[in-house]
């Protein structure tokens, strides 16, 4: 039985804890306390009441009521996200440079950082593949691909947008199963099949099987971003996501960075066993996807409801379930069934499915960079030899993660969900009007395709905005966020047909004109969704212990509960 016991220990398998033992350690530790130092009532020049909650709560600690007269409320109010959430949430008690919340225990601090590691070291990694993988088609095609297979035309954004398809139509089931079905699981499958089909791409002798290799490359893929951002969601409050979310991000730019430089070094396995280098690149990113994917399944920890982590004690599970029930994120859902009437009638009677989906169709087409606009230019200058354009095609991801970490850090430490979408676009706006221009100088058109990846930094604080919009409701947030997810890449391929083709390259001119009004136009989706959510906060107002009337309109000060 030991044995099996230490075998056990080894495989995922769900995590069942006795939450009582937990909440009564609490009980004993408050009890102790307060023999010597009784709670007292105070009530501050501000109106702010500490009450003793113990025998109110199972967390058994102290909670500030706020009462708010609302006739003084300036107007700028309406851009603080966080007008309406417990004070510890504020702006005013972190620095930028802190990872963690001040307010954050040891034992909070040291479960974030199992999480750092578990979830968001290994899905920047897994993205890492993914994009070295989802990129590499660009860089094959200017490294003796497009000649091998006989390419031409818009033979490049059509195979591109089949992949889109198969990720399009395997992520509709992706709805129901994320939130039912272990994650530990469904993941390194797709993974495994996503780095097979990788594989089976260096076998490709004609247009017609890169195509089909393709796309079933797509369907593999399907999981993985809406699976990823649910479980941020899942474990992070809301002023930790956009951070995590943008360390996660960071391996799409590394994928971008290094499939340039690994296609760099394949270019000199060129002959070797008969294999061109292009088919080399398809190789050795399926010899990285493989070995990821299967620790995949030891890593992932599935949610706090339904844990399945080998790594993440049954305190931990514990503290990750009572952090997020303070900050009023449900981790389990009391909703109608996926199937029924009225879970899809909940859906699609509130704005935030709309609102959240639309601004994702317009961050899946803000950025000129998945057109592979850059690399083209490079191309059409007949300066840099193969080698050299493929390492050049890493300056631009490169500064992405720097400009990622920035729109990020700028969302977590101002709480600032809007701002952040702003700057991201309004840099976004101004790359793309000088390439629309193109008859700029040489070093001002290298500016601007530096700037390039602005744009997509709006990405991962959507997801954190939306995350939170609909924490009391886990599954209306996985269908959303899949559904985000699957609109936006259905978009993507149809509008990138339209506006990125091939045989336009490297002028663009309609894609450049096209990006800067998404850009334009995210700012107004966002503005609109700013003041529907504020609404929607304001009726959590007394659940995040702000008690609010208005004077102005003879509203009396309420009373504190009992």
């Amino acid at each position: 039985m030991r044995i099996i016991s230490v075998i056990k220990g080894f495989i995922p398998h769900y995590r069942d804890i006795d939450e009582d033992f937990f909440i009564n350690q609490e009980h004993s530790t408050i009890e102790t306390i307060s023999q010597t130092d009784q709670s007292e009532t105070v009530v501050t020049s501000k109106e702010t009441w500490k009450i003793n909650e113990q025998e109110q709560t199972e967390a058994q600690k102290e909670i500030q009521y706020e009462i708010r007269d609302e006739a003084s409320r300036k107007w700028w109010s309406m851009f603080n996200e966080y007008e309406y959430k417990p004070k510890e949430e504020s702006r005013s008690n972190n620095k930028w440079y802190h990872w963690f919340n001040e307010s954050d225990s040891v034992k909070e601090r040291r479960l974030i950082m199992k999480l750092d590691l578990i979830l968001c070291l290994f899905s920047f990694t897994m993205y890492w593949v993914k994009y070295l993988d989802q990129s590499n088609i660009n860089n094959a095609y200017v490294s003796g691909m497009k000649e091998d297979l006989k390419m031409k035309g818009n033979d490049l954004i059509n195979t591109t947008s089949l992949y889109t398809v198969g990720t399009i139509l395997f992520q509709i089931p992706m709805m129901f199963l994320i939130h039912r079905y272990p994650t530990h699981i469904i993941l390194p499958i797709m993974d495994l099949g996503w780095g097979f089909f990788t594989l089976a791409l260096y076998r490709s002798n004609t247009l017609g099987q890169l195509k089909g290799y393709r796309f079933f490359v797509g369907v593999f893929e399907s999981a993985f971003y809406p699976t990823i951002h649910y479980l941020l969601g899942s474990w992070y409050k809301p002023s930790e996501y956009a951070r995590r979310a943008g360390v996660f991000y960071f391996g799409k730019m590394l994928g971008l960075c290094t499939a340039g430089l690994i296609m760099s070094s394949c270019v000199r396995l060129d002959g070797v066993h008969g294999i061109a280098g292009w088919r080399w690149m398809f190789i050795i990113d399926a010899i990285i996807t493989m070995p990821i994917a299967i620790i995949g399944f030891f890593v992932i920890p599935g949610t706090p409801h339904k844990c399945y982590s080998i790594i993440l004690t049954d305190e931990d599970i514990f503290i990750a379930r009572k952090r997020l029930k303070d900050a009023n994120i449900s981790i389990e859902s009391e909703g109608p069934k996926f199937f029924s009437v009225g879970l899809w009638k909940k859906m699609f009677t509130n704005w935030k499915w709309y609102m959240f989906v639309l601004l994702n169709i317009l961050v899946a087409n803000c950025s000129n960079t998945s057109s592979g606009s850059f690399i083209l230019w490079l191309k059409s200058l007949n300066k840099y030899s193969v080698s050299k354009l493929n390492e050049l095609s890493s300056v631009t991801p490169a500064l992405g993660i720097v400009w990622i970490f920035l729109v990020t850090s700028f969302s977590d430490q101002f709480r600032s969900r809007w701002g952040a979408i702003f700057i991201s676009q309004f840099f976004n706006f101004f790359c793309n009007i000088l390439l629309a221009i193109w008859d700029i100088p040489y070093s001002l058109k290298w500016f601007a395709f530096c700037l390039q990846c602005f744009g997509w930094a709006a990405s991962s604080v959507l997801y954190s905005w939306a995350a939170d919009a609909m924490r009391h409701d886990p599954q209306e947030r996985a269908i959303t966020v899949v559904t985000m997810s699957l609109i936006g890449s259905a978009s993507s391929a149809g509008l990138n047909v339209l506006v990125w083709k091939t045989s336009e390259a490297p002028r663009f001119f309609k894609g450049y004109v096209f990006t800067c009004a998404v850009a334009v136009s995210m700012v107004i989706v966002a503005t609109i969704i700013l003041p529907l959510y504020k609404k929607d906060e304001r009726k959590h107002a007394t659940e995040n212990g702000i008690l609010l009337y208005n004077s102005a309109k003879g509203e009396v000060p309420p009373t504190l509960p009992n």
